[in-house]
């Protein structure tokens, strides 16, 4: 990185500057003598000034607007100030308060990042990614219709796509400079969007069919020849799109469906925990999803491969699962079903509610990924505990305001007995004086290492057993002191240290499977990915000059 700016130019780039970080003879050789505070301080001291800011605000959206204005002005202290205080900077950073930053993003909108792309522009997608940077080893693409919990925002989703490159950074490493969120406009169904004059979208309807495919078709060709080695993360597109797009790209490109497979990818993870913590396998158990979207089917199907790896013949797996959506139990008398919900269907009626289905299936688990705030009353808590000495209880949906329910209900409805997870955080619960310590099953344990491994490996596929890989590799983060205070998962603090253990078995994948453009890499795979990783630091006048 050669410096080619210097005074106020150099001082206002966000990329470049070190701020009040120069030193006197930087100063005086960049012509920024007089236009700084004369004692120059330290990275580390720019932290501890950063958090007394960050905690002076009052409210979570206060924070994020706050950390979105500090990367506008100083990105390596923005990613430097995440990494040093991952636990309390995330769920505002990211979920839950992402959310609330996507529905009012065209209203607060002040630092562009990433691009849009509109229906409007199709025919000239390649020659509009010549605006974007010159190197992009990873996106992160959305259409903006089926926004975490909070449905169709349209470009107003932007957040996500550029929230989760964050997370790209801080658990995996990847170079900030070359990661590009993307939206795609291609309209909106949300009536307050199509009547909000500050909405910065266009304003119509969804484009459906054969315009919408072929667009998309265009998008994935533009990239292909503009980043040939690019790899792809759909991100929070809606299910009569989801499935397809996955089955259709992910033999063609090194792409993959976070809410298919990374929340898989995660859910299997826990469950690979409450096995150790109930001493028995994941196939012993009778699992109940509620939600059999994206995230719920790909988990399912996820379950079955994890099941098949213990020993468990598939039709066996499927037997063991049930699936319950917004028009009753996954049924075979159901007339609706998708084709990914046909090994799923059970012969039951579903005009039952779900608490009866609870009463007739007498799972051992019960599975969240509705976004229906509450739904799992204390009556169904009351049953599973009823039924099972160790309740499996995950409330996944998120942010907090859609979850099934809360860490404390979960503790107290089973007396201190349910395994529990959460998709938003919750604080430590003490009940009958013993402190349990719910973690997230987040799928950011796992996206950003099959993102690392995939680029580093030039990888031209991502196949789905890397996800069950990555499972493994998270639960085997979790330790028995973890486990007796209801962790089910391992604290953020070593989601780098998974990405690394992630990122090199995808590598080995690639390999063995041929389908990677990188063959040739140290005995050492694991500090060969470590070495690679992005850190925030500044660099030297000299080295910025070399």
């Amino acid at each position: 990185m050669k410096v080619q700016q210097t005074g106020a130019a150099l001082l206002s780039n966000s990329v470049l500057t070190k701020s009040t970080a120069y030193s006197e003879a930087e100063r005086a050789c960049l012509g920024l003598t007089g236009l700084l505070p004369p004692v120059p301080a330290t990275l580390d001291n720019q932290v501890k000034a950063m958090m007394e800011v960050y905690r002076s605000f009052s409210t979570p959206m206060q924070q994020s607007l706050f950390l979105d204005s500090l990367r506008a002005a100083n990105e390596t202290l923005f990613f430097k100030l995440l990494m040093d205080n991952v636990d309390e900077l995330l769920p505002v950073a990211y979920t839950p308060t992402v959310g609330d930053y996507c529905k009012q993003f065209s209203h607060i909108f002040r630092f562009p990042r990433g691009m849009f792309l509109s229906i409007e522009d199709k025919g000239h997608l390649r020659e509009i990614l010549d605006n974007a940077q010159d190197e992009v080893d990873m996106i992160v693409v959305t259409d903006g219709e089926r926004i975490l919990g909070l449905g169709d925002l349209g470009i107003n989703g932007h957040g996500i796509p550029v929230g989760k490159l964050v997370f790209y950074t801080v658990c995996a490493g990847v170079d900030p400079a070359k990661c590009l969120g993307i939206t795609l406009d291609v309209g909106t169904n949300r009536k307050e969007y199509l009547e909000d004059p500050l909405y910065l979208g266009h304003r119509h309807e969804r484009v459906r069919g054969a315009e919408y495919d072929a667009f998309i078709d265009e998008f994935f060709t533009a990239v292909k020849d503009k980043w040939p080695n690019c790899a792809v993360q759909f991100e929070d597109f809606a299910n009569c799109n989801a499935f397809r797009l996955l089955d259709k790209y992910q033999n063609r490109y090194a792409c993959f469906s976070d809410d298919i497979q990374g929340t898989a990818s995660a859910v299997v993870a826990g469950f690979m925990s409450t096995a150790r913590a109930k001493k028995c396998r994941i196939s012993d158990e009778r699992i109940l999803f509620l939600g059999a979207g994206e995230s719920g089917t790909g988990a399912a199907r996820l379950l079955v491969e994890a099941m098949a790896e213990e020993g468990t013949p598939r039709q066996e797996a499927f037997k063991r699962i049930f699936l319950y959506d917004i028009n009753g139990a996954i049924s075979t008398r159901r007339t609706d079903l998708p084709e990914h919900h046909f090994d799923f269907a059970k012969d039951i009626d579903p005009a039952l509610s779900f608490e009866q289905v609870v009463d007739l299936v007498k799972p051992t688990a019960i599975v969240g990924l509705s976004t229906c705030g509450g739904a799992f009353a204390e009556s169904i808590i009351r049953k599973m505990a009823s039924y099972n000495e160790r309740p499996i209880i995950f409330a996944l949906s998120n942010p907090n305001s859609h979850s099934e329910c809360s860490a404390e209900q979960a503790y107290r409805w089973t007396d201190g007995r349910a395994l529990f997870c959460c998709g938003s955080p919750f604080a430590p619960v003490v009940h009958q004086g013993k402190t349990f310590v719910p973690r997230q099953g987040n799928n950011y344990f796992i996206f950003p290492g099959i993102g690392l491994g995939a680029l580093l490996s030039g990888a031209t596929a991502i196949p789905p057993k890397v996800f069950l890989i990555a499972s493994h590799a998270v639960a085997d983060f979790v330790t028995d002191e973890d486990l007796a205070q209801g962790s089910l998962f391992p604290p953020s603090g070593v989601m780098r240290e998974i990405s690394v253990k992630i990122a090199a078995a995808v590598i080995r994948n690639a390999v063995a499977n041929g389908r990677a453009q990188v063959t040739a890499f140290p005995e050492d795979l694991e500090q060969y990915v470590r070495g690679t990783m992005y850190e925030p630091k500044y660099k030297s006048f000299r080295e910025s000059m070399s």
